[in-house]
């Protein structure tokens, strides 16, 4: 399988534009505005709050959000709501992301018989998604942890409930600690 240049440019392109609309999102104050309409809505904030919670661009300020969701609501359920909505989130990047990653892995494994033989040891197609999930619960982004699944052909089927448990577990933990804050 050849990786062609267009679809580099292609892929540089589609970076750029989303790095673009997202800097002009958190400019003009849409995606605060946004999240300060949905936390008035509880468990549509918490969902809404959930798949902002999975971009590079938006974390902060889902997190902020959730964190508010929480302290005036019912941690678990702000945890698990949100958790369905960055399940969601992650499946579409995850979507979006393999099929590149998968490509560009094998483009490296052509060219590199190191490469080729650490993709295919036992310990590191377990390691990466372990950490992948380790990051996914974590408020940073999602992106790292889903090409990290990625490079080893992680099964969409896996994703969703790993996703779900490591998403509830790092809102709960936000949660937490802003009910430990601002209660």
């Amino acid at each position: 399988m050849r990786h062609s240049p267009s679809k580099l440019v292609r892929d540089i392109g589609a970076v750029i534009t989303s790095i673009v609309v997202a800097i002009l999102l958190v400019q003009t104050g849409a995606i605060q505005t946004f999240l300060n309409l949905s936390e008035s809505m509880n468990i549509l904030g918490s969902f809404v709050a959930g798949l902002f919670f999975t971009s590079v661009f938006t974390t902060a300020l889902a997190t902020v959000t959730l964190g508010s969701i929480a302290v005036a609501n019912n941690v678990w359920l702000v945890a698990i709501i949100g958790a369905l909505g960055a399940a969601i989130g992650d499946f579409l990047i995850f979507k979006f992301i393999k099929e590149g990653v998968a490509e560009d892995t094998n483009a490296l494994m052509a060219h590199s018989r190191r490469w080729r033989a650490i993709l295919h040891l036992r310990f590191f197609r377990f390691l990466l998604p372990f950490l992948g999930a380790l990051i996914i619960a974590s408020p940073l982004p999602d992106e790292a942890g889903l090409a990290m699944m990625g490079i080893v052909r992680f099964k969409a089927r896996f994703l969703i409930p790993i996703s779900f448990i490591s998403n509830a577990v790092g809102i709960l933990i936000i949660g937490l600690v802003a009910r430990g804050l601002f209660s």
